[in-house]
């Protein structure tokens, strides 16, 4: 019973959020194109069958659709005509079609940097830090911390999620009082706290074996884990979008090298499980956040798939927003542009969109193969 609530809250919370970021990203590409003064024929929630017109305002028709996932937004003639109106996509002159395409990534750059701004600014977690063993002989082994507890606090400060970005995170905090008495605040197995003294090891007693506390994480490979703890606190508003531009960048950073690693995994490893989640992978990610880390940090993992959503549809691959722009500017080119016809360019979309839907199948399959085994 719990694993299928489980189940339901995860599939719940998907259709949510990816709702909210493709509303958000096809409600950039909608304000563009009626600013261009492009027609839109059709707004629609959800994707079709056609489930309700909910009205037309501003010559569009709204319409809700069964599929409750996302979104999307219908230009005239988007896909190219022969014969175009004067308020279709396929009339407009290059510049307007660029940016109308770039509008839905920009919107959900937009939306992945007030996500972490707001978070930074008005509730930011406080964390721990979970180690896995300690040291025999160490300050840490001296003071009875036992395996698997967490510090949550040093000389009464405690540390909240974006600490790295102002002054350093707890472990920091510690090696830098080398040689002398602190007070760390204990996370017990049994959800208990306590503060115990602790005289650190000097710096010449410290190197690459030999911690200042001596304790280790339970995975080197993954590092020590963090642990959310009751309570929140902001930052200035400064500091808070100053964070929320260097997380969007770091996402950024991350998203692509694990592309780049993808590609060299489907080059040199093809039947191998690859190294990215499809829509069961990501709704169970966000189940299992919602439970563990609490609204916060789903919000903040909801600011992370507008980032790579933003990432995803930069790529120079039909359909997407890349790809469609490359297209157009392919077209645009002269003499060697006139040779595309409409029949080739939504060809490409077509074969471009099939491409992409195998993909996504081949990936799912590997979300529920880790499912069912737990890997």
């Amino acid at each position: 019973m719990t694993t299928l609530i489980n189940s339901l809250e995860a599939a719940v919370l998907f259709i949510v959020v990816l709702g909210v970021l493709v509303l958000f990203h096809e409600l950039g590409h909608y304000v563009t194109a009626r600013l261009a003064g492009i027609r839109v024929p059709e707004f629609g929630f959800g994707f079709p069958p056609r489930a309700k017109v909910l009205g037309v305002w501003h010559d569009t028709e709204w319409t809700l659709n069964w599929l409750p996932i996302g979104g999307f937004v219908k230009l005239e003639d988007e896909d190219g005509a022969d014969d175009p109106g004067p308020r279709s996509f396929a009339s407009a002159r290059l510049p307007k079609k660029l940016v109308i395409l770039l509008a839905g990534v920009v919107m959900n750059v937009v939306l992945a940097l007030v996500i972490f701004t707001g978070i930074a600014w008005l509730a930011t977690p406080y964390v721990g830090v979970r180690f896995g063993t300690v040291e025999a002989g160490s300050p840490a082994a001296a003071a009875g911390l036992k395996n698997g507890e967490a510090l949550v606090s040093l000389d009464g400060q405690r540390f909240d999620f974006f600490a790295p970005y102002l002054g350093g995170t707890i472990l920091q905090a510690i090696r830098a009082d080398a040689g002398q008495t602190v007070t760390l605040g204990v996370l017990h197995a049994d959800g208990t706290t306590s503060e115990v003294a602790v005289t650190l090891r000097s710096p010449s007693q410290v190197d690459d074996s030999h911690g200042t506390l001596g304790v280790r994480a339970a995975d080197p490979t993954l590092g020590f884990e963090t642990v959310f703890l009751p309570g929140t606190t902001g930052h200035s508003l400064g500091d808070a979008v100053r964070i929320g531009w260097s997380e969007t960048w770091r996402w950024f950073g991350l998203i692509l090298g694990g592309l780049a690693d993808l590609g060299r995994s489907i080059v040199t490893n093809p039947t191998g499980a690859p190294a990215v989640s499809g829509p069961i992978g990501i709704a169970t990610s966000l189940g299992s956040i919602f439970r563990d880390s609490g609204p916060i940090m789903t919000l903040y993992f909801m600011g992370m798939l507008s980032a790579n959503l933003a990432l995803f549809n930069a790529l120079p691959f039909p359909p997407l927003d890349g790809g469609r722009m490359l297209v157009i500017a392919l077209k645009a080119i002269p003499r060697y542009g006139t040779k595309i016809s409409t029949r080739a360019e939504r060809l490409t979309y077509a074969i471009g969109f099939l491409a992409m839907f195998a993909f996504f199948i081949w990936v799912t399959v590997f979300d529920v193969i880790r499912g069912v085994t737990g890997s």
